[in-house]
């Protein structure tokens, strides 16, 4: 159960694989849809009897449709040891403190599966990519992140595409990247990001020009969102204590220790005091691409006008 549908299908495939051999699926091996069925029909099934196999496996496959899906504790007091049921209850939870899941953790199994933050993607990300014989360094992996946003199930598909295309042992560049899944090596978020901590102001204009060109792939909310965060650390990191530790100051900012540098560069480029209006300006431009005090300028424009304001 759970927000994150990824290890929930990932859990339930691997089962629905390997624990039958394929000649004792035919007979053994049934999926039933929660809206389809009841609480009723799947005890039923689960108390089905293997047929020349040594279990059976009952998959439910969006279990969160059924209306009074507690009512399993019935079963779930005598789980039939033949039988693997695995019920997929997505996007919700059953309450803890009631009898079902009580019943469920001491007798079987509950899961649960929590969405990960944003700041913890890049890191599931280099670790997906090594458990498929790749590599990838920090700054694309947060690349990818940036640009595949928090859907697990989305990420792990693009890494099985460039898993397919590259050799094992391979690294992910900037180029694979490119070239494979459409995200510009020269003109992104992180490239932004990096310009305004330089304070590279045709950098900066070069990458807003192509982001107005090409917004489907770069949404002005999405580069609004992605620099409040970076501004915020950078303003969170003229307060901290832990300057002087890369390690301890990268864990205080939820970032890898590789961009720690460039996060104290940016700190020498801008004072606190520039920091608290730049998040100012992002809030007022937020607003204005919602169509407050603004009737007629454009995403585009905005940005230019946004970063005009940020680095001047």
């Amino acid at each position: 159960m759970g927000d994150e549908p990824f290890y929930i299908d990932q859990i339930t495939n691997y089962i629905s694989k390997h624990v039958l051999e394929e000649h004792e699926k035919d007979f053994n091996q049934t999926v039933l849809y929660g809206k389809d069925t009841s609480v009723d029909e799947i005890i039923a099934v689960a108390k089905r009897f293997p047929m020349m196999s040594e279990y059976q496996v009952v998959i439910v496959k969006e279990a969160q449709h059924i209306r009074n899906i507690e009512a399993i504790e019935a079963y779930a007091k005598q789980p039939l040891a033949s039988t693997l049921l695995v019920i997929n209850y997505k996007y919700k939870k059953l309450d803890k403190r009631k009898a079902a899941a009580k019943t469920i953790a001491k007798n079987a199994l509950l899961f649960e599966s929590q969405k990960l933050r944003d700041y913890q993607i890049p890191d599931w990300i280099s670790k997906e990519v090594g458990n498929s014989g790749l590599t990838i360094d920090p700054k694309n992996a947060g690349l990818l992140a940036e640009f595949l946003g928090t859907d697990l199930n989305k990420i792990h598909n693009e890494l099985q595409k460039l898993k397919l295309v590259l050799p094992k042992g391979e690294a992910i560049t900037t180029e694979v990247i490119e070239k494979n899944i459409g995200i510009s090596k020269d003109f992104n978020v992180f490239e932004l990001q990096t310009a305004l901590a330089k304070k590279d102001i045709l950098k900066a204009n070069r990458i807003a020009k192509y982001f107005e060109q090409n917004p489907k792939d770069n949404p002005f909310v999405v580069t609004i969102s992605s620099l409040f965060n970076y501004f915020s650390k950078i303003l969170q990191l003229h307060f901290s204590k832990n300057k002087n530790n890369d390690q301890v100051l990268a864990g205080e900012l939820k970032v890898h220790p590789f961009f720690v540098k460039e996060y104290k560069m940016a700190a020498r480029n801008y004072s606190p005091k520039k920091l608290i209006k730049i998040i100012g300006y992002l809030r007022e431009y937020d607003l204005k691409s919602k169509g407050v005090n603004n009737i007629s300028t454009t995403d585009g424009d905005l940005l230019k006008e946004m970063l005009y304001k940020i680095l001047h």
